[in-house]
């Protein structure tokens, strides 16, 4: 379709699904083999977007304007027209403990996750910041070559934020909201709930490991056997109560599936 429609878009045939990491590496090493120095920036674009108005030229613009800059990113709104939290600070390991755990599902509103999420921050004004959702990035290709590609061993989740620890020896990373992008959050990954949390969490244990060392990647997977052991047994129960049952039977299944990926490691 893209072909026939479309034929002034390159379209680049992977043959499989080589998660976030992977594609966006394929595309940029084909860009830059064939463009060679032509290219100056280029753009990282979730299928699950929609640009609004000039908001692309607004970010190249911006780079063009800002050499200090290795990244750009927009405001993100959800489809309804409220902002979502793009911007981030660097993890601390605590950070590993409660970001998308049972531990977040019952006390979402911590003080931890403002600061994380740099919701004590405006987001209507223009900031740097340590790195920024992967929705949508505009990235200095002379950054790229010095930092390097993502890391395609993250499948999904984590790459973009590693990538910016890097990118970020480069130049800042700058959150411009003046360009705004629609971002559907989540909709490949909720067709396939389990797997989403599966894949979250092997990346945040892979990302563990490579900053923070072996000792904490043990001691967070061992943290998570806990925690959705302890989901798991509270579903248990409902189940015997005949509360919802086929709900607590899809949970039960899921988090047994989770649970053995973990216990696999």
């Amino acid at each position: 379709m893209l072909s026939a429609e479309h034929p002034d878009v390159n379209v680049i045939d992977a043959r499989r699904n080589l998660g976030f990491a992977g594609g966006n590496n394929l595309a940029l090493r084909r860009v830059f083999a064939q463009d060679g120095s032509r290219v100056r920036q280029v753009l990282l674009l979730n299928p699950d977007t929609e640009v609004v108005g000039d908001a692309i030229p607004k970010l190249v613009r911006y780079l063009e304007e800002h050499p200090d800059v290795a990244v750009v990113g927009p405001r993100l709104r959800y489809p309804d027209g409220t902002v979502q939290s793009s911007r981030r600070r660097f993890p601390t390991p605590g950070v590993f403990f409660w970001e998308s755990t049972p531990l977040e599902w019952r006390w979402s509103h911590n003080p931890w996750v403002r600061h994380y999420r740099c919701l004590d921050l405006p987001d209507d004004q223009e900031q740097t910041v340590d790195w920024l959702v992967g929705a949508a990035l505009m990235v200095r290709r002379s950054a790229i070559e010095r930092a390097g590609l993502l890391d395609a061993g993250f499948v999904m989740y984590s790459e973009e934020l590693e990538w910016q620890q890097r990118l970020r020896a480069c130049g800042r990373i700058v959150y411009l909201p003046a360009a705004e992008i629609i971002h559907h959050e989540g909709r490949s990954s909720a067709q396939v709930p389990i797997r989403r949390l599966i894949t979250f969490h092997q990346s945040r244990l892979r990302y563990a490991r490579l900053y923070y060392g072996d000792r904490l990647a043990t001691v967070l997977r061992a943290f998570l056997i806990a925690a959705y052991g302890a989901e798991l047994f509270i579903e248990g129960g409902k189940w015997l109560m005949g509360h919802r049952r086929d709900l607590r039977r899809q949970r039960i299944t899921g988090y047994l599936a989770f649970l053995g990926e973990l216990v696999r490691g």
